[in-house]
């Protein structure tokens, strides 16, 4: 794949969030309700992420990794503590407030690709531009160069099933940068690939880091994805250890 540094696109980092760290989780707790106790599933868990490092979050099933993930990324909502992300204290938003928030500041990328099957990868990437009526940016024009950035702009019509893993995982990256988020969110994002297609889709994060400033924070089971990291923190029984 070639470089992808490009000085026409409109991807930059922001040099405002070059400042401060870009997440900041202080005192995170979450409990669900058991009967006439609580189950604690985050137990206070403190963690700081500066701009344009990528961060891999480890741990064994049940640890509270994708927990912690959702409540970042606005999908939850903690029963304590405080999520600050680019400067805004996310974690007391209502939902409207909160929605706008996962469309303009935080991209998604999960392990079974979540893409429209009856959508063209075009269309697929259009989506978060044409659901937000403040963007800056064209549809249209904003998903080729998207698509093209990640090596997929021979692609712009095929629909997922046309598509092998990787390129739909590509499909979905370049989706979750549709808006020019200040954080990308993954969910295992190498768990449905084999090594070959994980690993290119790696290289492209790293790339996307180097060369936009992007900020990411990767759950993962696979020692590998952690080895790319610049930090691996692992959980266990709902706190870092």
């Amino acid at each position: 794949m070639q470089p992808i540094s490009n000085p026409n696109q409109p991807l930059q980092p922001n040099p405002v969030l070059e400042q401060r760290p870009i997440l900041e989780v202080r005192n995170l707790v979450k409990e669900l309700p058991m009967g006439r106790d609580k189950l604690a599933i985050l137990k206070g868990v403190n963690m700081s992420v500066q701009p344009g490092e990528i961060v891999a979050i480890v741990g064994p099933s049940g640890s509270g990794k994708t927990t912690l993930l959702g409540l970042i990324g606005g999908l939850d909502t903690p029963t304590g503590g405080s999520i600050v992300l680019a400067g805004q204290e996310i974690s007391k938003l209502g939902e409207d407030k909160l929605a706008d928030v996962r469309n303009r500041t935080i991209g998604f990328v999960f392990q079974f690709f979540n893409l429209v099957p009856t959508l063209t990868a075009l269309e697929n990437v259009m989506l978060p531009v044409q659901f937000d009526d403040k963007s800056r940016f064209k549809p249209e024009k904003r998903a080729k160069e998207l698509l093209d950035l990640v090596g997929l702009g021979h692609r712009l019509n095929h629909k997922p099933k046309e598509l092998s893993g990787g390129e739909q995982q590509r499909v979905a990256i370049a989706r979750a940068l549709a808006n020019q988020p200040a954080l990308l969110l993954g969910d295992e994002p190498t768990g449905n690939l084999d090594s070959e297609r994980g690993e290119e889709i790696l290289n492209l994060i790293q790339q996307l880091r180097r060369d936009m400033g992007l900020t990411v924070i990767l759950v993962t089971h696979d020692p590998k994805v952690a080895s790319r990291s610049d930090r691996t923190l692992t959980m266990k029984d709902g706190n870092f250890i």
